[in-house]
């Protein structure tokens, strides 16, 4: 597979703790790579790292890489950044009334990215901008264009957000839970239109989510983490049929669906006990605490990824493949 994005070690610093720790992953052309976990492991700081839209107080480690297209990121000029950000990489943001401008219309939010990246005049903006609400299923687009945020439903200001993010047909959409809060049929449908975008635009997707079951239908290839760590990487089907780290298996059994063949489960839900592990962290593993499966030796380092089998890591050295070796660092997904 050849690479789009890949990212190498990344890990965030604040001035007393690492949200996000050793990171690595890759996501190849058209291909869409989830990447899943509880509030609080890192998912949207890794966005903004992409993005390079970090908080100032928090800095990408100097060890940390992030290449998109062979083209280095991290320290790249920030007019070279704006130049690539909204063009080749774009990004919807989890809430869109809050995204979006309240005192402009949408319409004028669209093409204020297409003047700017495209060169467009104001009136081949406004045209490019009604054919983009179209695209994205949006009725009577050529009135709904002058519409502000506040006079459009949840599920429609969220179309917007797609509208502006793929206007220059970015080769990158990054879509930080592009669902939350809407209702489970627009939920569908939002998730339908971003794939069928993928399809046409040739987008690859990274999707933050952490709904299981937008993951077994949508997703090529699932990144789980945890307290800022990769705990797991594995294709759909294998991480739904064969969990291997206790995290993963604590999702699934608090998920109303079934890890196999993605049918619903029948009987209740379990919890995972406890909540997620400081930024600061402790020695061990970070899942050690609300582990039913933690060990004495759990406590002594934070375990390294495994390659239990073909196209899968793990960060457990008690998951019960029998054919675990050592993680390569040469290996890419």
């Amino acid at each position: 597979m050849t690479s789009l994005l890949q990212v190498d070690n990344l890990t965030i610093r604040f001035t007393r703790a690492e949200p996000v720790r050793n990171l690595s992953f890759e996501i190849g052309h058209s291909e869409t790579l989830a990447i899943v976990g509880e509030s609080g492991s890192g998912k949207s700081l890794t966005a903004l790292a992409l993005m390079q839209l970090l908080p100032s107080a928090a800095e990408i480690a100097a060890e940390s890489r992030i290449s998109f297209g062979g083209r280095e990121l991290t320290g790249l000029a920030a007019r070279e950044m704006r130049h690539l950000r909204g063009r080749e990489i774009a990004m919807i943001f989890q809430e869109p009334m809050t995204s979006l401008n309240p005192v402009m219309t949408i319409g004028r939010q669209i093409a204020e990215v297409l003047m700017v990246h495209e060169k467009l005049s104001g009136r081949a903006a406004r045209r490019r901008a009604i054919e983009l609400l179209e695209l994205v299923r949006i009725p009577a687009p050529d009135k709904r264009i002058d519409d502000y945020p506040h006079q459009l439903s949840g599920g429609m200001r969220q179309r917007v957000m797609i509208a502006i993010a793929v206007a220059c047909k970015p080769k990158l959409l990054i879509a930080d839970e592009p669902t939350t809060a809407l209702d489970v049929t627009i939920q569908a449908q939002v998730l339908d239109l971003l794939d069928t975008l993928r399809r046409e635009l040739r987008m690859a997707v990274i999707l933050i989510t952490h709904d299981l079951g937008v993951v077994a239908q949508w997703a090529d290839n699932v990144v789980v983490m945890y307290a800022g760590r990769k705990v797991e990487q594995a294709l759909p089907g294998d991480l739904f049929d064969d969990p291997l780290h206790p995290y993963t298996r604590g999702l699934l059994s608090a998920s109303p669906r079934l890890k196999r063949d993605f049918h619903y489960r029948d009987g209740p839900l379990t919890e995972i006990p406890g909540s997620i592990v400081s930024a600061v962290g402790e020695a061990g593993c970070p899942f050690r605490p609300r582990c039913n499966q933690a060990r004495a030796s759990c406590g002594h380092h934070v375990p390294p990824l495994i390659v239990p089998a073909e196209d899968r890591l793990v960060a457990c050295p008690f998951t019960t493949s029998s054919k675990a070796v050592p993680h390569a660092a040469s290996l890419r997904f």
